[in-house]
């Protein structure tokens, strides 16, 4: 067996269920899942017809590099999204679909880390645990740099110290952030930029919530637009994960794609052809059409400030939250330990959040998870409304 399986913490969500392990909710009220960031809103109807009308592609095997209507529908969005100009993106060499960027972000580190060297991997600490897990399975070090309050919630990249800087092979970004919204500037980009020129390491940068914003007219930038404002036409030690799970309510589908730097997506293509990780034609033919419209996005959207607006207006009076501007999390602070809040909360109201400190890890003295609860606004609105009003209720029922 592989030693490095010893090193995997367990995944967030055994551990949450460890934690309401014997717990009996109340049973007049429904359960309200806030856990877990699947999307609840419909998959758009134009999306599901064109997965259906193409299933006799399930009698042909489909390759890694993907179709090249796919690839096309990519590079023409990535370019009206993020500014680009169209001759920038190569379809051929600078995309690759992929089953969601789960299974991508996982197995870009196999592919590009050299265990030999000792790799440190830097991450954002609170993380989506797919990147630390990642980094030990490929034999590398986790590094964590906590996003605190006091820095907006980004990672202070200035405070790494040159020593790891010098062992660092790759950077897992994640703006818009998980848990907390937070959105990188261009600034931040292009300062993470210089760092990897100056200490030759890779950049991947999880963007799956980037089509999730509050400011209509303020979408967050991309790694790519700001590589290219800089100069960097060529996306030198980029490479950007996209997926449709949240952009299109379509997590089952497992659809997304990742772009930039050509050389490593070289590479990275080699490695998948041996992965057996093509996407099914069928899904290839729904993703197609799906990067081609925005109308749903921008409906998806509104949707989800509707409930932000509707969970602030409730829980405003009772507790230390304010809108991100971009995601569909609240990253809630607690006024007891976080893991309590969330069993008590469960307990009391049957409502399941996440405690904060399942997300993250303990680094220069601190826990930037502790004190803290995501909750993902993925319900329906009206259901929304009655979380908010269990837990302000709940809230209030601590301070008694």
């Amino acid at each position: 067996m592989n030693a490095n399986l010893k090193r995997l913490h367990p995944y967030p969500f055994e551990r949450l269920a460890q934690l309401k392990k014997g717990l009996v909710p109340p049973g007049d009220r429904q359960h309200i899942a806030l856990s877990i960031g699947e999307p609840g809103h419909a998959t758009p109807h134009f999306i599901q017809e064109a997965l259906l009308s193409h299933l006799h592609g399930l009698s042909r095997y489909s390759n890694t590099l993907g179709l090249h209507e796919l690839r096309q529908a990519i590079a023409a969005w990535l370019a009206r999204r993020f500014a680009l100009p169209a001759e920038n993106i190569d379809p051929e060499s600078q995309i690759l679909p992929v089953n969601g960027t789960r299974e991508a972000l996982f197995s870009f580190a196999q592919c590009v880390l050299d265990s030999g060297e000792k790799p440190v991997v830097i991450m954002p600490n609170p993380f989506y645990q797919i990147y630390e897990g990642a980094a030990l399975l490929a034999g590398a070090e986790p590094y964590y740099v906590n996003t605190l309050e006091e820095n907006g919630y980004l990672p202070d990249f200035d405070a790494v110290p040159k020593a790891i800087w010098r062992r660092c092979r790759l950077v897992y970004l994640c703006s818009p952030g998980n848990p907390t919204g937070a959105v990188l500037d261009q600034t931040g980009h292009q300062r993470l930029l210089e760092l990897a020129e100056r200490y030759q390491f890779l950049i991947a940068a999880d963007e799956c919530y980037s089509e999730i914003y509050a400011d209509e007219d303020n979408p967050p930038p991309g790694l790519l637009q700001s590589a290219h404002a800089m100069g960097n036409s060529a996306f030198r030690r980029c490479i950007v994960f996209h997926s449709l799970s949240k952009r299109s309510n379509a997590p089952g589908l497992r659809s997304g794609f990742v772009a930039g730097d050509a050389q490593v997506l070289r590479r990275y293509f080699q490695y998948r052809t041996y992965h057996g990780c093509a996407m099914p034609l069928p899904t290839q033919h729904a993703s197609s059409a799906a990067w081609q419209d925005e109308t749903h996005v921008r409906q998806n959207r509104q949707q989800y400030r509707e409930k932000f607006t509707a969970v602030l207006d409730i829980l405003d009076t009772v507790c230390s939250v304010s809108r991100p501007p971009a995601s569909f999390y609240l990253w809630l602070k607690t006024p007891i330990a976080d893991s309590e809040f969330a069993r008590r909360l469960f307990a009391q109201e049957n409502i399941t959040v996440l405690p904060g400190s399942f997300l993250s890890r303990t680094s220069n003295g601190i826990d930037p998870g502790r004190h803290h609860v995501r909750i993902a606004l993925v319900a329906p609105l009206q259901e929304c409304r009655e979380a908010a009003n269990r837990i302000r209720n709940f809230i209030n029922s601590l301070q008694d």
